[in-house]
C-alpha cells in the first residue's frame, strides 16, 4: 500500500483560520480509516493517504470548500492574524490575494508567511520568514523571522509603505531569490543572514510596482 502526504487548509475570514465542523465531518469520512492526520504549526492539516484514492478525496474536500496544498519544502499557505479590526481595514481581500499567490511553490526549506492587518500583529508576524503588516493604507514587509529555538529571531524590516499591489510581485521576487540561491535544507533566516538584508532591498527593488499577475 502506497501512502501520500498532502496538506489541508480552511483559507481564513474575520475571525481568523477556522475548520467548520461540517468540513472535519467531511474529512473524516473520505480519506479513509488508514489515512493519518497530523497538526501542523503552519495552521494546516497534513494528511497521509492511500495514493490511489487521493485523487478522489481532495476533489470532495475542495467541493466542501478546504483548500488543498502540497506538503514537505513549499511555501505555506498564508498564516494570518484574525481580522479584528473588520474585514475592509485589516485588508482581507489582500490577504486572500497573497494566499493564492504564494501557496505550494518548491522551495529549498519549507517557508512560512505571514500576515497581520495592523501593528497589533496578533498573528506573530515578526517570527514568520516573511512577514506583511498592514500600516494604516500602506504595508511594511519583513523577512528573516525564526520562531524556535534557542536562538529565535524578530524578523528585519525589508521594505515600508508599500502599496496592496505591490506585495504579490514582491513575495514571488523573494520566492524566487530563495529558491535560485538558496541551499537545500537551509532556513530562511539564514539565508537572509548570508544574503544580507540589503542585497535583498536591491535584488527586490525591481518588483515594486510589478502587475499582481
Amino acid at each position: 500500500m502506497s501512502m501520500r502526504k498532502f496538506a489541508v487548509t480552511p483559507g481564513f475570514e474575520v475571525g481568523g483560520t477556522m475548520f467548520r465542523p461540517e468540513q472535519l465531518a467531511v474529512l473524516g469520512s473520505v480519506v479513509g480509516e488508514d489515512a493519518r492526520i497530523e497538526m501542523t504549526s503552519f495552521k494546516q492539516l497534513y494528511v497521509e493517504m492511500e495514493e490511489e484514492q487521493m485523487e478522489e478525496a481532495q476533489r470532495l474536500l475542495r467541493a466542501a470548500g478546504l483548500q488543498v496544498h502540497p506538503a514537505g519544502f513549499v511555501t505555506k499557505s498564508l498564516i494570518a492574524c484574525h481580522f479584528c479590526r473588520g474585514a475592509e481595514e485589516a485588508g482581507l481581500d489582500v490577504a486572500r490575494a497573497l494566499d493564492e499567490a504564494i501557496a505550494g511553490h518548491p522551495v529549498p526549506s519549507p517557508l512560512r508567511i505571514g500576515y497581520a492587518g495592523c501593528a497589533l500583529g496578533t498573528s506573530e508576524p515578526l517570527l514568520k520568514d516573511i512577514a506583511v503588516i498592514k500600516m494604516r493604507d500602506k504595508y511594511d514587509m519583513y523577512v528573516g523571522g525564526e520562531p524556535r529555538g534557542l536562538k529565535a529571531l524578530l524578523a528585519k524590516q525589508l521594505h515600508a509603505g508599500l502599496e496592496a499591489e505591490e506585495l504579490v510581485p514582491m513575495i514571488r521576487s523573494l520566492i524566487a531569490i530563495f529558491q535560485e540561491q538558496g541551499k537545500k535544507k537551509e532556513k530562511f533566516s539564514r539565508f537572509v543572514d548570508r544574503i544580507t538584508l540589503e542585497q535583498l532591498r536591491k535584488l527586490t527593488a525591481n518588483a515594486r510596482m510589478e502587475p499582481a499577475g
